[in-house]
């Protein structure tokens, strides 16, 4: 499944840095426009692997979605 994000991007000192405006906190940059779409899938991706803290006191439930 491919899904589709916006990236936001700018030049900072000579890097471009971007972000993908629909999930937050996935940030990079690459020393071209190239090497950041790479980056900022790479991003993504390392994001949706990892399994976030469990919060103090909550509880777990499997719950099925369709995507």
């Amino acid at each position: 499944m491919v899904r589709k994000f916006t990236l936001e991007y700018w030049i900072d000192d000579g890097w471009y840095v971007g972000r993908l405006k629909q999930v937050p906190g996935v940030f990079s940059q690459g020393e071209s426009l190239e090497e950041l779409e790479q980056n900022i899938r790479d991003a993504y991706r390392l994001m949706m692997e990892k399994e976030p803290a469990p919060q103090a006191g909550a509880r777990t439930k499997e719950l099925p979605i369709d995507v």
